[in-house]
C-alpha cells in the first residue's frame, strides 16, 4: 500500500535493541593484552534498531517494538533513539536487568569488526496489547528474527492487514522456517544458511519454496544476488572507501524498507533499483566510524 497523503512513510520495526560500545583499535587484542582505543562511541544498536534509525534519517516515521527495560543503562538507549526520531514500544519496561550490551572492536586499517553480545536471550516477549493498532498505522513491517515468537505473531498480523513484511535474515535461527510463511521480502547476509543450502542460489531457491516472493543475498562489497516472481539478477555494490563496516547490513535494510514503504506494486526493475539505492546508503555509512557519524 502507499503511505497516506500528507505524512511520511510509517514503518514498524521488530527485533533486537542493544547498547553498543564501539572502540576503534589498531588490532584486536591478544590474550592478556591491553590497548588504548583510538576512538569510542556509544549508541543504541541491533539490526532492527539500526534499521529504524536509518528509516527515520531518510524521512520516515519508525516505531520500534523491542525490549529495553528500566536499568540505568537503558536510559542511554532510549535517549539515543529519541534523538534519532524513533518511537519505542518497550515490551519489558519494568525489567531491572541491564539491557543487552554489545562490545565491539573495529580495526582501523580494515574496517572489520569483532562483536560480543548476549543478543535477545534474556527476554521472551508477548505481542503488545495494541498490536492491531500498531500494524494498522504502518505502511510496512520489518523484522530481524530476534524475539522469534513475537516476530512471527507480528508478521502474521501484518499479512492479515495487508502490510508488506521485510525480513533482515542475518542467520538461521530456531523458528525461522515458520516465520518465512509470513514474509514478503527477505534480504539475507552471507551467514544466513538454511538447512541444506551452501550458496546464494540455493538460499534464494529455499526462500521462494517457502513462500517468500522477493529475495536477495548480500555479501559485503560483492554484488547482491536477488530473485523475484518473474526472474532475478545481480546488483553491483558501490565501491566507496571503507572505514567501518559495523551496521552496514542493518542500514541497508532500513534504507530498503524506506524505499519499499512507498510502493504499492513491486516489479523486478523496482526491486533491483531499491536494492541498489539501499546499498549506496549502506556503502556511504561505511566511510565513517560508528553507526551514527555518516548521518551528520
Amino acid at each position: 500500500m502507499e503511505p497516506r497523503t500528507g505524512r511520511p512513510p510509517a514503518g514498524l520495526f521488530v527485533g533486537l535493541c542493544t547498547l553498543d560500545v564501539i572502540q576503534l583499535v589498531d588490532h584486536v587484542p591478544a590474550p592478556d593484552e591491553k590497548l588504548t582505543a583510538r576512538e569510542q562511541t556509544v549508541a543504541a544498536g541491533g539490526p532492527a534498531t539500526n534499521a529504524a534509525v536509518t528509516f527515520a534519517h531518510l524521512g520516515g516515521a519508525p516505531v520500534l517494538v523491542t525490549a529495553i527495560g528500566s536499568h540505568p543503562l537503558a536510559r542511554a538507549v532510549t535517549t539515543d533513539l529519541d534523538r534519532a526520531g524513533v518511537t519505542v514500544s518497550d515490551l519489558a519496561p519494568h525489567a531491572v536487568d541491564p539491557p543487552a550490551v554489545s562490545s565491539i572492536m573495529v580495526t582501523a586499517s580494515t574496517g572489520q569488526r569483532a562483536v560480543a553480545s548476549t543478543n535477545a536471550t534474556a527476554h521472551r516477549l508477548d505481542p503488545p496489547d495494541d498490536l492491531d493498532a500498531l500494524v494498522a498505522a504502518c505502511d510496512i513491517v520489518q523484522l530481524d528474527g530476534h524475539h522469534m515468537e513475537l516476530a512471527t505473531s507480528i508478521a502474521q498480523a501484518a499479512r492479515a492487514a495487508g502490510r508488506r513484511t521485510v525480513l533482515d535474515a542475518g542467520s538461521w535461527k530456531p523458528g525461522t522456517e515458520d516465520l518465512l510463511r509470513w514474509i514478503d521480502v527477505a534480504v539475507c547476509s552471507a551467514d544466513f544458511q538454511p538447512p541444506g543450502t551452501d550458496a546464494p542460489a540455493g538460499v534464494l531457491c529455499f526462500l521462494q519454496e517457502h513462500g517468500v516472493a522477493w529475495t536477495a543475498v548480500t555479501r559485503g562489497e560483492r554484488p547482491i544476488e536477488w530473485a523475484g516472481p518473474d526472474g532475478g539478477g545481480i546488483v553491483e555494490v558501490p565501491n566507496l572507501p571503507v572505514a567501518d563496516t559495523l551496521g552496514a547490513g542493518d542500514i541497508l535494510h532500513g534504507a530498503l524498507t524506506h524505499h519499499l514503504a512507498v510502493r504499492r506494486e513491486l516489479t523486478s526493475p523496482a526491486f533491483a533499483r531499491a536494492l541498489y539505492a539501499a546499498s549506496l546508503v549502506a556503502s556511504q555509512s561505511c566511510a565513517s566510524f560508528g553507526t551514527r557519524a555518516w548521518m551528520r
